[in-house]
């Protein structure tokens, strides 16, 4: 069985906090955004940093597939669809549909995305592989008790529960892709507070932890391991999979951000208040690569959340959106180049302009596609080296 390595992290000097205030915008709901133009909508295209690039020079010497097919992004229209949601709910529900208008009015990534949206909820047999029975049909047909719903933030209804399988059901199916191509997104997922038999902190079933067991129990891999770069530590998934040798859950999250009773994840990074791009990376690159050579997972659930942002109105980080994209990319290609395939979820993110957030999940996308290009390039250099 894998034990957890010593991991001896050396104390970094993180940049001082900004000065500058933040001044959050009007809100913007999902109805602009649907009328908006994809010019509006559209988002530029991105490169890594060459700071990034210094800490991935090791990748340039090792042979990877190229990935030719197009990238699943998983995305079911019912994500976002519940009915009579207010839309000043701290939940943005509209991010979902709004990420997916951001990906299909941008050129350079429709031109490389498939989207899959034709799938049914997933079923209460898969949910019960972690979570307990009563909980699972209590939510399903609306006998949660009132606290047990407070505690989970969001408002019952029907529709809500339909899009909670929903989600559920798009990151084992992402997943189940990225086993077949390497790398795949689901355009929801990351509700890394549910507990086996509680919600919390506006999540109700842990995909992530579902996902896991549900790879194993369909012996689609043997090892898992669950990389959580939310805001927020994976304390749920982490408590579900407690002693589970064969999946291994990694959190790294800001330290004095909720949730406050932190649970044992395998390997926890906690983060001072208001680290920045540089030191954020820093701290990612000391673990990660030999935490996959030493522990040699089938496939990486990977958490991308955008709550580290600096302009996250839950978070305590200051990531810019270059720093997203260097964290995504670093992440991406770390797997990549060690033939491990990713599913990645969009974890949390909170913004007053909804547009705003649906361009900042939609990083992810941006960074799988870079480095599905990446591969490519590879490719045609090491042909034109052997001719």
């Amino acid at each position: 069985a894998w034990s957890r390595p010593s991991l001896a992290l050396p104390q970094l000097k993180f940049l001082p906090a900004s000065s500058r205030m933040v001044h959050l915008p009007k809100r913007r709901p999902e109805h602009q955004i649907r009328s908006m133009s994809d010019k509006d909508l559209a988002c530029p295209p991105m490169r890594a940093s060459s700071f990034v690039e210094s800490l991935l020079v090791w990748t340039r010497s090792i042979e990877c597939e190229a990935l030719v097919d197009k990238l699943p992004v998983v995305s079911h229209p019912g994500y976002g669809d519940v009915e009579n949601w207010d839309p000043k709910h701290r939940f943005v529900m509209s991010k979902f549909g709004g990420m997916r208008n951001v990906i299909e009015s941008t050129m350079h990534l429709r031109e490389e995305v498939e989207v899959v949206e034709d799938f049914a909820p997933v079923s209460a047999s898969t949910l019960c592989l972690v979570h307990d029975r009563k909980f699972v049909e209590d939510f399903c047909e609306g006998k949660m008790d009132p606290r047990a719903m407070r505690r989970i933030g969001l408002p019952w209804s029907p529709s809500l529960v339909r899009r909670t399988l929903l989600e559920v059901q798009g990151t084992t199916i992402a997943a189940r892709l990225a086993l077949e191509r390497r790398l795949a997104c689901n355009a929801a997922g990351g509700t890394h507070h549910s507990f086996a038999d509680y919600g919390s902190g506006f999540t109700i079933f842990n995909d992530l932890a579902v996902t896991a067991a549900w790879l194993r129990d369909e012996r689609l891999a043997k090892r898992v391991l669950i990389l959580d770069l939310d805001v927020h530590q994976g304390d749920g998934t982490a408590a579900i999979h407690a002693g589970n040798p064969d999946v291994m859950t990694v959190s790294v999250h800001c330290e004095s951000n909720f949730p406050f009773r932190k649970q044992q994840s395998d390997l926890d990074v906690a983060l001072e208040d208001e680290v920045g791009d540089r030191d954020y990376l820093l701290r990612l690159s000391q673990f990660l690569p030999s935490l996959l050579a030493d522990f040699k997972p089938d496939i990486v659930l990977y958490d991308a959340g955008v709550d580290v942002h600096a302009d996250d109105e839950l978070g305590k980080l200051h990531i810019s959106d270059q720093g997203l994209f260097d964290r995504d990319v670093y992440v991406l290609r770390t797997c990549l180049a060690m033939k491990i395939p990713v599913a990645t979820v969009i974890g949390g993110g909170y913004d007053r302009d909804h547009l705003v957030l649906a361009k900042r999940h939609a990083i992810i996308v941006q960074a799988a596609v870079a480095c599905r290009q990446w591969t490519r390039t590879r490719l045609l250099k090491s042909n034109k080296v052997t001719n």
